[in-house]
């Protein structure tokens, strides 16, 4: 597992801040202007919660629109500002949202979310000092909150950048010593760079710091995982899941290794591993990584439109993954599909050309004042 799919990725709502003078959520507007300017700002509100409604759902390119359309025009800047740049990032249009972040700053409402941010799209410009200086100020602001870390994180796996990785998460745990979600990110760090002796306590940690929660059962398979012990790992996770940890982080984990252990289909794990990622998608629709392995595994059944289905689901969440090409071009195949299945071998061409770029790991859109 790859990139944000082993890390974990919590999508995070941001309300309105009072602080900024915004009102909040469900408060009505209050506005001095005479009444055309009135009507032109009701024209603003409504563009602003349609591209907020398109944002929540991914569909980034259809929300820019409306969001360009409503800034200007409405009480909350903020939040179509922080949405627009947020539709950005998901179309990896980074230099595009670190302009309208850093419009955000310069109109001194640099919160920590715009910071984290700000720090994913340096990340995506390959601009790694700027992303730990961002990461630095959303810290100094909100030091405690985890999500700002892990967001960051996620991006240097995507990356690879796991060096940086590192750097991250060491600046997480100077605020957080305790966090066994930021020790197993630096164990997954550390296995990475093949330091697997300085992973396994890390690993070990976030076993002892969370004992018997979601966390610790990842960590502990993971642990196995890189010990080769695969029997041991698949019996860790379904533990776990038996103990009512039905995390779609950790479905996905045992469905993936049952697969890559050798599982086919008729057989049960193979069945399991199905219901599993299902389950798993059910749970989150834009997790990446279980939208491509259910995809693969009905592939694998001859359900070709199925796995079409999810697989297009994971090329948009993914578009930098080799893998979904490949998988898209034999699915596309087996329905005759020649043109599409020739399209997808493009982008696979273009993909191992260059560079993979980082899923953005973000928070919710920003919910319009009301």
């Amino acid at each position: 597992m790859t990139g944000k799919r082993v890390s974990w990725c919590v999508l995070w709502l941001v309300p309105a801040l009072a602080a900024q003078g915004q009102a909040p959520p469900g408060a009505p507007a209050q506005s001095s202007l005479p009444p055309s300017q009135n009507s032109q700002l009701s024209e603003g509100e409504t563009e602003s919660r349609l591209g907020t409604a398109l944002t929540r759902e991914g569909r980034f390119a259809e929300a820019i629109p409306h969001l360009t359309a409503a800034r200007g025009r409405v009480t909350n800047e903020y939040a179509v500002s922080f949405n627009l740049a947020l539709c950005y990032l998901g179309l990896r249009q980074y230099q595009q949202a670190i302009d309208v972040l850093q419009g955000l700053r310069a109109n001194q409402k640099g919160t920590a979310q715009v910071e984290n941010l700000l720090a994913q799209a340096y990340m995506g410009v390959d601009q790694p000092e700027n992303a730990l200086a961002a990461l630095r100020r959303a810290a100094s602001l909100t030091p405690l909150d985890e999500k700002l870390y892990t967001f960051v994180a996620d991006a240097c796996t995507d990356n690879k950048e796991y060096e940086l990785g590192l750097r991250v998460v060491g600046i997480g745990l100077h605020h957080l010593p305790s966090s066994a979600r930021l020790h197993y990110e630096r164990a997954m760090f550390l296995a990475r760079l093949d330091r697997f002796e300085e992973a396994k306590p890390e690993f070990e940690r976030a076993v002892a710091l969370a004992p018997e929660s979601d966390i610790a059962y990842l960590a502990s398979a993971q642990n196995l995982l890189f010990q080769g012990d695969v029997q041991s790992a698949i019996r860790t996770v379904r533990k776990g899941i038996n103990k009512g940890h039905h995390d779609y982080v950790l479905q996905d984990l045992l469905a993936e290794v049952l697969i890559h252990a050798g599982a086919m289909p008729g057989q049960p794990e193979f069945v399991e591993a199905r219901t599993l990622l299902e389950s798993a998608v059910a749970q989150k629709p834009d997790y990446s990584t279980a939208q491509i392995a259910l995809g693969k595994l009905y592939l694998m059944e001859g359900r070709f439109n199925e796995a079409v289905t999810h697989l297009e689901i994971g090329r948009r969440l993914e578009p930098q993954n080799p893998a979904v090409y490949s998988s898209l071009a034999d699915a596309y195949r087996r329905l005759g599909e020649e043109q599409k299945a020739h399209e997808m071998l493009d982008q696979l061409k273009v993909i191992l050309q260059k560079e993979g770029q980082s899923e953005p790991h973000n928070q919710q859109p920003v919910e319009p004042d009301q």
